[in-house]
């Protein structure tokens, strides 16, 4: 399987990912140290809302940025599943088959625990339901989200590798239905179907 740019932003070294990163190990460390930071908490806190400062200053207005978001690359960048650029992102790899899947490989931490040392199935749903939505790119039949059902046949386990994959289905005028999983070790964690609707055309187009 290979990385294909039609759902997939080009890594770039420095800039923006590099930060994006930063911000990522930061969530991470705070969410280990827990109260282990309490007694530099001020310290800490002020330095972090500086850096937050100087990022602030320098952001565009909010109308501009959310036009500029929805760029052709752009777009691939800030997505909260598999942005390199944004910070919330695991970021989750993604690669697509030959066969027409899309699939990804990702690692989760303590940020996205739910059960004791497990994901949390929230998260298992927001995986999901990207790469479902990717595959129907993938597939050139997209739309969206009208139903996600998941099934939870195990916990996921965190600190381990986890194998998300997404295939369209079938097509049924607006209707589009996908279905994907998630695995760790070899073995189904969560299963997916989804129904996307295509958006209706406006007149005149």
């Amino acid at each position: 399987m290979n990385p294909s740019p039609a759902v997939t932003a080009p890594v770039q070294q420095g800039g923006v990912q590099d930060v994006a990163a930063a911000a990522r190990r930061v969530v991470d460390a705070i969410v280990r140290a827990g109260d282990a930071i309490a007694a530099q908490s001020g310290d800490l806190a002020t330095a972090l809302h500086g850096v937050a400062d100087r990022i602030d200053l320098a952001a565009p207005p909010l109308a501009e940025r959310m036009t500029t978001m929805w760029l052709p690359v752009d777009s691939r960048l800030h997505n909260p599943v598999n942005g390199l650029e944004n910070p919330l992102a695991p970021p989750l790899e993604i690669t697509e088959g030959a066969d027409g899947d899309v699939a990804g490989s990702v690692t989760l931490g303590l940020p996205y625990q739910g059960p004791p040392g497990h994901v949390h199935g929230g998260i298992s749903a927001l995986l999901l339901d990207h790469v479902l939505g990717l595959a129907n790119i993938r597939a050139g039949n997209s739309g969206m989200t009208a139903r996600l059902a998941l099934t939870y046949h195990r916990p996921l386990p965190l600190f381990e590798e986890l194998s998300v994959t997404g295939r369209q289905a079938s097509v049924d005028g607006r209707k589009i239905h996908a279905t994907g999983t998630i695995s760790a070790d070899g073995h189904v964690a969560v299963s997916a179907e989804g129904l996307f609707v295509r958006p209706r055309a406006e007149p005149g187009r």
